[in-house]
């Protein structure tokens, strides 16, 4: 490993030592912790910012710090950071100390709301120039989401000639996946782009990112789609409460259409309706490949040097939304609070730690 005399021995973060209700003032706390050591495949970055996504309140709500001897070590969140490499692994080949990164990271490993955080190359890709880390760390999570939505499982950009034409239904679309979603899909893409949002400025949001309609999703569905002269979708991106839509979509749906989701439905999804029309279903997890150490794993770095390369070439937006100050906890516990309310458009974002 080869390292710079400038990085520290110990760290601020912030985590949490208890699951408790975000509104407890001991949810998320600031931290002291030891600054880790990269592995051979990985990146030490210090993160100059980082973005609050869904997967942190979940965690947080889920997963209990692990105790050893009676003592408890503290879970750290975050999953969405842009940094600067301070040192690498000795097997990494594709950065080096000084590059500015962003990236979403593995989420069986500790999360990015540290001052220092270590991340596996594969996972990892250069930071768009053109954008400052605050707004380059709202990337990641929902780029990659979306990315591999879109063309590892709906395969949106190929053929399709059994379809009249391509229309994809985004739903719950001014969120953070979404937000990419519809750039990538007009970027990369034939389809025509339905979005759904219910709120003025929800509505205008992705309207300037692209959809080419904008349906609102508090109405039924076969009724809004009759609006904007629409009888049948070719593909689905359910983003939120799939439950709830679930049979409007397979009514809207053309034969052979597909249906991809994101979310985490409380009661298990009947797929027998799916048959009649042989739709087929696809679920997304963007931590599936470093989860499982799959081959591929390198196809996340490809990705977001991909949509690096589109941002820097001004067609891709970031989709940064607040910017809620510098990262301690007080901060972070407001940002779950607006995501656990779930009116949250585009990204929450928080840049730097002060003095470190």
């Amino acid at each position: 490993m080869s390292a710079t005399p400038l990085i520290p021995t110990m760290m601020p973060a912030v985590g949490y030592l208890q699951s408790l209700p975000i509104s407890d003032a001991e949810a998320l706390i600031d931290l002291a912790l030891p600054v880790p050591t990269p592995g051979p495949y990985d990146l030490l970055v210090k993160v100059e910012a980082i973005a609050a996504n869904p997967v942190d309140y979940k965690i947080r709500q889920r997963r209990a710090p692990q105790s050893k001897d009676g003592i408890v070590s503290a879970e750290v969140l975050g999953w969405d950071a842009a940094g600067v490499v301070v040192a690498i692994g000795e097997a990494v080949t594709g950065y080096k100390v000084g590059d500015a990164v962003f990236y979403a990271g593995a989420l069986n490993r500790p999360g990015a709301n540290s001052a220092y955080h270590v991340v596996d190359e594969r996972l990892v890709g250069p930071k768009p120039q053109s954008l400052s880390f605050a707004d380059a760390a709202a990337l990641p999570l929902t780029a990659i989401t979306a990315w591999e939505l879109l063309f590892d499982r709906l395969q949106l950009e190929q053929p399709a000639p059994q379809f009249k034409r391509k229309v994809l239904l985004v739903s719950g679309a001014a969120g953070g996946v979404g937000s990419v979603l519809i750039q990538l899909a007009k970027l990369k893409t034939d389809a025509f782009v339905i979005a759904t949002a219910s709120r003025p400025e929800s509505q205008a949001w992705v309207s300037a990112l692209g959809a080419d309609a904008v349906i609102n999703h508090q109405l039924p569905l076969q009724q809004e789609l009759a609006r904007i002269g629409v009888e049948q979708v070719s593909h689905v991106a359910s983003l939120v409460d799939t439950a709830a839509y679930y049979q409007q979509f397979i009514d809207a749906l053309a034969p052979q259409g597909k249906l991809a989701l994101i979310d985490d439905p409380v009661e298990a999804l009947d797929i027998r309706p799916l048959k009649l029309k042989s739709i087929s279903l696809h679920w997304e997890l963007m931590f599936t490949r470093s989860l499982f150490q799959t081959p591929d794993q390198i196809a996340q770095q490809q990705l977001l040097r991909a949509v690096s390369a589109l941002v820097d070439a001004g067609l891709l937006k970031s989709t940064a939304g607040q910017h809620l100050g510098v990262i301690n906890a007080a901060n972070l516990r407001q940002a779950h609070t607006l995501l656990e309310q779930g009116s949250v458009i585009g990204k929450l974002v928080l840049a730097g730690f002060g003095d470190i």
